[in-house]
């Protein structure tokens, strides 16, 4: 409860708040009602003041209550004198039911203070009507500042409007704050004096309102250049008449195409004031003329036929006018500016007008801009060969204006800007062939313009400009839908169009497109794509009508070229049909028949070559695999009874079974067992040089495994003759003399043959062609060379092996060990390599057969070394005894490895990668160990060279095989020497790799290791005997 001595201040507050409110003008309905209350108020207040009223508690919380409201409604009355008028209009609702409040409960306060006054008093009865006015009193914005608070909380939400709606807008907006949407910097100000009010605490809202509010006055406040009817004629000089005012559409203030009259009088673009109407209904208002602001009755829109009239004349001048400038300034002696503006003028007229295009065709306009870009190609800008391409598209869409660009190459020229620097150039470029493509009659002329379809393809696909892919991937869309264009697209890389057409079209439509599939030439990652998708339909197809089988087995064939769709293509099922042509077709005579089998047996040919999948395939119903006996009699049988092509495919199909490593054995032992040694043979003198290429690669393959029945073969066809000449020839082809070469080092030849057939001159040829190869080699070797290299290393060999002197004679005049040797050190084919040191063994092992190794012990001289002897009185000078054999080895000897500083190579390949290498390394330095006689003094030598260390470490690596037992016989031979016995015996690495070939190794491997670990006394047992045992081998870790 209030003292009274507190009345006083209240009533000081009260007339203060009252003061405030009253002492402004304000331009506001709610502020100018709730001041006409206060000022009535103020008039109580002065008579309670003088009254001599009780001041009971009820009127004191009166008092009380009126100071504060009045307190209240003088901070909203704040924003109404300090705030800008839009940020009133902003928050007009918001401050409009705050003073309705502080109104109605002020009212509620007088009654109180009413019952506090005497009866019957002019007092009472003033207090008595404010309080019930107040409190029914109802505070409204008026209709216009209603509408641009929700436009404007519209806007905050992001929506998204078009120019005309700004433009009405921003009318109403002009209208509610008492100015003409004319007169711009007044407008400009207020929302500068709004941004000012919102400071830096604005909210999200009024942050997204105020941005609203200046991009749409950017856009408004920009007026196009008008005349008036004195001065229309004063522009034709700059090659465009403005147009006058009454033609701009006050909501786009562009030019009006169909201006129509509302009911307020006021003349609009129809497509801008029907927008406006349908953002008043969907904002829930009615519609109203935006120029005038006031709510229409009727919203029909009656063309302006005068002002239209006008407007159609306005544009025909200006078109004439645009005609007469182009024609001037469009040439290469016009300066870049006159160009870029005619061009800008045209298209603006294009675009603003399309009803003038017509006018601009007959002009000549098109013809100009195509001579400017074909004889300015090289010498006109990017920029303006922008800006005639966006001409020429506004143009395009008039069909009269796209058929003469056609015919006069304007898609040609729009291919040529797809290639341009520029971003601009290419959308424009493709934006114009787009819009040819949308007609089918245009589709195949683009299509046929040089290199088209790959520049769109490669662009559609280019994930970094999607703007450009869309464009290009519309116009291929609509290139696409003529039949006659899906080969060439397929052509540029794009095959979905051909792909769709192949698996879901019609019989014919499939056979067409299987037929361009044949036909055409298809980069790798063309044919896997196609393959991925097709093949099955391609498959499905073969057990189909004629023309069907022969367009898909020319699909088929040309798909399988690509070694990784042997995969696809297996996988798919294209076997069973392949052998089902070749093996079960009818056999009449026709070319029909012989093209079918012709392309199954290439096709079949194709895949083989590809080992690794094909093998675990079922090939008919009874899942007989290409390698089964079955099968391959079957193509045996076949050869003698087809064309000469299927002759050829169907080698090359044996051939490419035989390659494979799951298939090799049971091929060759197939071949074999049906006779097909003598059937493959004679190809090696076909007539067709690809026949016998192909024979002699089968045979190559197959001596690997069928040496011996080859060479009875060979031997009984007087053929041996044959493959030498055929080897030496040099008519003949890389590849036939290599496999000649090849197929002659895997036979069998006896001792007789080596002198008879091949001839000890043929040493010499070898090893010329050697140097040769040699010289000539660079880089990774081809299968000819290196087939060439492997086969005369292997005819070495049989020479190496012999035993016949003259032959041994013929090795030491050709230095063959010298020759060998180089090859055992640097060459990079683990098989020629192999063969090399084979050959070396081979010549070490000659030694005592050619009885090189005799007794220490010089032999008198005779003949003219007795006479000089008799004469001089001293024996001639004999060569020192070789460490290893204890015999006069010559110096050149080719059958020393010791003389001919082999062992260190041979000790350098014991740590080869390829396990067949060292094993030969193995044998060879193993023959130096063979003789118990000198086998003190030859492991003497060896470890001079570093041979026991390094066998040792081999033999603690390697593991169980056939390495370990030649290694182990190795180790058995130099322990055998007791100093070496004891060195060694206290090596556990060597006792431990001992242990394991006793548990693991094979049966010699076990003996000879007990063997050795006896000597070493590691086993109980004889120590130290020094018996010759029976030799071993082993294989590598």
């Amino acid at each position: 409860m209030l003292s009274t001595s507190a009345i006083p201040s209240i009533m000081a507050s009260i007339e203060a708040s009252l003061s405030e409110i009253c002492s402004f003008n304000y331009a506001w309905e709610c502020p100018l009602c709730f001041c006409s209350y206060s000022k009535r108020l103020e008039l109580i207040v002065k008579q309670l003041q003088k009254s001599q009223i009780d001041p009971i508690p009820s009127f004191q919380n009166a008092l009380k209550g009126i100071s504060e409201d009045l307190s209240k409604a003088c901070k909203s009355f704040a924003a109404y004198r300090g705030k800008g008028k839009i940020y009133v209009l902003v928050n007009c609702l918001d401050l409009c039911l705050a003073l309705q409040e502080r109104c109605r409960s002020i009212g509620a306060w007088l009654t109180l203070i009413e019952a506090s006054c005497g009866s019957g008093t002019d007092l009472k009865k003033k207090t008595h009507d404010l309080s019930e006015e107040m409190q029914q009193a109802q505070f409204k914005v008026t209709d216009n500042e209603e509408r641009v608070y929700y436009i404007l909380q519209k806007e905050a939400q992001g929506r998204q409007t078009t120019k005309a709606v700004q433009s009405a807008i921003l009318m109403d907006l002009a209208r509610a704050l008492g100015t003409g949407p004319e007169n711009h910097h007044e407008l400009a100000e207020h929302i500068q004096i709004f941004k000012t009010d919102l400071g830096d605490s604005m909210t999200g809202n009024e942050r997204r309102i105020l941005v609203s509010l200046e991009r749409m006055f950017g856009n408004w406040s920009i007026e196009p250049k008008t005349v008036s009817e004195s001065l229309e004629l004063e522009f034709e000089e700059e090659g465009h008449i403005p147009p006058f005012k009454n033609f701009l559409c006050p909501l786009t203030k562009e030019v009006m195409k169909d201006p129509v009259v509302l009911e307020s009088s006021q003349t609009y673009e129809r497509s801008a004031i029907r927008y406006w109407f349908d953002l008043c209904v969907e904002d829930g208002r009615d519609p109203t003329c935006p120029v005038t602001g006031k709510v229409l009755k009727s919203l029909d829109q009656k063309p302006n036929i005068g002002l239209a009239g006008a407007i159609e004349e306005w544009v025909n001048r200006n078109v004439e006018i645009q005609i007469q400038s182009a024609t001037e300034n469009l040439s290469e002696e016009s300066t870049v500016e006159c160009i870029e503006r005619t061009l800008n003028n045209i298209y603006r007229t294009s675009e603003e007008h399309p009803l003038s295009r017509y006018r601009l065709r007959k002009g000549g306009i098109i013809h100009l801009i195509i001579a400017l870009l074909k004889s300015a190609s090289k010498n006109i800008g990017s920029h303006l060969r922008i800006k005639a391409l966006m001409t020429m598209h506004s143009l395009s869409k008039e069909d009269e204006c796209k058929k003469i660009m056609l015919q006069e190459g304007m898609a040609r020229l729009a291919i040529r800007s797809l290639t341009g620097n520029l971003e601009k150039e290419k959308e424009y470029a493709l934006k114009l062939l787009s819009e040819f493509s949308c007609d089918e009659d245009y589709r195949r002329k683009i299509a046929s313009e040089k290199g088209a379809l790959v520049l769109l393809t490669t662009m559609a696909g280019n994930l970094e400009h999607p703007a450009l892919a869309n464009l290009a991937e519309m116009t291929l869309q609509n290139l696409e839908k003529v039949e006659e264009n899906v080969p060439q697209l397929a052509a540029a890389g794009r095959f979905q169009p051909l792909l769709v057409r192949l698996c879901e079209g019609t019989e014919d439509v499939k056979i067409a497109m299987a037929s361009v599939v044949g036909t055409m030439t298809l980069a790798n990652n063309g044919k896997e794509h196609v393959a991925r998708q097709g093949s099955k339909v391609l498959i499905r197809m073969l057990s189909s009508k004629p023309d069907a089988r022969i367009s898909s087995l020319q699909a088929l064939y040309n798909l399988s070229g690509l070694d990784d769709n042997a995969t696809i293509l297996v996988d798919a099922g294209v076997l069973p049909p392949l052998i089902d042509i070749l093996f079960k077709e009818h056999k009449a005579v026709n070319s029909t028949f012989t093209d079918v089998q012709d392309l199954a047996s290439a096709t079949l040919a194709h895949v083989v070559m590809k080992a690794g999948h094909w093998e675990l395939a079922s090939v008919d119903r009874d899942r007989h695999s290409m390698q089964s006996e079955f099968i391959i009699h079957g193509l045996l049988r076949l050869i003698s009874d087809v064309s000469p092509n299927c002759q050829l495919n169907l080698l090359q199909i044996l051939y490419g079974i035989a390659s494979s490593p799951q298939a090799a054995e049971s091929a060759a032992t197939s071949i074999k067992s049906g006779n097909g040694i003598s059937i493959i043979t004679p190809f090696l003198e076909h007539q067709e040089i690809e026949h016998r290429i192909s024979a002699f690669r089968l045979i190559s393959i197959l001596s690997r495994r069928l040496g011996q029945a080859l060479s009875d073969e060979l031997r009984g066809t007087n053929k041996l003759a044959l493959l030498k000449n055929t080897l030496v020839d040099s008519n003949n082809t890389t590849e036939e003399s290599s496999e000649a070469a090849y197929i002659l080092s895997n036979l069998t030849i006896s001792d007789d043959e080596v002198k008879t057939v091949l001839g000890t001159s043929l040493i010499r040829w070898i090893i010329s062609r050697l140097k040769d190869q040699k010289r000539s080699a660079s880089g990774r070797g081809s299968r000819p060379s290196s087939n060439m290299a492997e086969g005369l290393m292997g005819l070495l060999l049989h020479f190496t092996k012999s035993t016949d002197p003259s032959i041994l004679d013929a090795i030491q005049e050709n230095r063959l060990m010298g020759v060998l040797l180089g090859y055992v050190s640097v060459s990079p084919n683990p098989r020629v390599k192999k063969r090399a040191t084979i050959g070396l063994m081979h010549l070490s092992q000659s030694l005592r057969a050619r009885g090189m190794a005799k007794d220490s012990e010089p032999q008198p001289p005779s003949g003219l070394c007795s006479s000089l002897m008799f004469i001089c009185g001293k024996p001639p000078l004999v060569a020192p005894p070789c460490l290893v054999h204890y015999a006069s080895c010559e110096e050149d000897s080719q059958f020393c490895l010791l003389k001919a500083n082999a062992i260190k190579p041979l000790v350098e390949i014991l740590g080869d990668e390829d396990t067949s290498v060292q094993i030969a390394a193995v044998e060879a330095l193993s023959t130096l160990l063979s003789n118990q006689d000198t086998l003190k003094g030859a492991v003497d030598v060896l470890d001079k060279y570093g041979v026991l260390e390094a066998v040792i470490d081999l033999f603690v690596e390697v593991r169980p095989g056939e390495l370990q037992e030649k290694v182990v016989w190795m180790v058995d031979k130099i322990i055998r020497v007791d100093h070496y016995a004891q060195s060694y015996s206290v090596d556990q690495r060597l006792v431990k790799a001992l242990v394991e070939a006793l548990k693991y190794g094979n049966a010699t491997t076990k003996r000879l290791a007990q063997e050795v670990l006896t000597n070493l006394k590691q086993l109980s047992g004889v120590g130290g005997r020094n018996s010759n045992q029976s030799q071993g081998r082993r294989d590598y870790r």
